[in-house]
């Protein structure tokens, strides 16, 4: 990874900020690509350089086509095409039955965790032109994206959507070289799960429900990103990796 450059969305803080970090470990050169909390985005940034990395922070809406293009454009005016994209950025589900569910709700979770996804993604592919060579698209996704829960409607839409687009992409970039892949986390303790991180017996009575026993830890999480986007997995492409210590697998249980 070495001086290769990295964009990582949603970077400020949860699995974004731990795979900044991971790539920085790498030596990588990483664009921290946040929301609105510039501190906590350049805390990210920081921790880059603490790994040996470079690294540059840009505020982007990832909704926002015009913002992802000027975004992408700053980080090519220092370094070039990117090498690799991390999408991180998203939402949680709003816990909201369909029933009860608006359709700003609706919009405001798709337009995030879907269309943020399809800009990022051609906006990578477009800087990178029609170059052949080594490159990788990374989505954070979710169990929930086949695994899906009440009341989250909205989130799994949008992340069973996001499987789509990463097998199309997979087929249509191949002979560019360009790999493309989701990642498909469970419990992972991040501010997406706040009351678990604060709260032990509440993460306690969730951890029952995981083969493995526990909540997983964003930077484990970073480490697959790292290999997904590595010359070691330069085989894999339209893959959807599950790391959610087996929770998925649990669920006919007691039916």
């Amino acid at each position: 990874m070495t001086g290769r450059t990295v964009i990582v969305t949603g970077a400020e803080s949860g699995i974004g900020a731990a795979c900044a970090k991971a790539f920085g470990e790498q030596r990588a050169r990483v664009a921290v690509l946040y929301f609105a909390d510039s501190a906590a985005a350049e805390a990210s940034a920081a921790a880059v350089r603490a790994g040996g990395g470079e690294a540059i922070t840009v505020q982007a809406h990832v909704d926002d086509e015009g913002a992802v293009d000027a975004a992408f454009a700053e980080v090519e005016s220092q370094w070039g095409p990117a090498d690799v994209l991390i999408n991180s950025a998203g939402l949680n589900m709003s816990g909201v039955t369909v029933r009860a569910m608006t359709l700003a709700q609706w919009r405001r979770l798709l337009d995030t965790d879907l269309t943020g996804a399809f800009l990022t993604s051609r906006r990578f592919l477009t800087g990178r032109g029609e170059a052949v060579g080594d490159a990788a698209i990374i989505h954070i996704s979710s169990i929930h994206a086949y695994a899906v829960r009440a009341g989250g409607a909205d989130y799994c839409a949008a992340k069973g959507g996001l499987s789509n687009l990463v097998e199309t992409m997979a087929i249509e970039e191949a002979p560019r070289g360009i790999r493309v892949n989701a990642i498909e986390p469970g419990m992972i303790l991040t501010p997406m799960n706040a009351r678990a991180q604060r709260d032990a017996q509440y993460r306690q009575s969730l951890e029952h429900n995981i083969p493995m026993g526990r909540a997983g830890d964003p930077a484990e999480v970073a480490d697959l990103a790292v290999f997904l986007a590595s010359d070691k997995a330069r085989y894999i492409t339209g893959a959807r990796v599950v790391i959610d210590g087996g929770l998925s697998l649990m669920q006919a249980i007691g039916a």
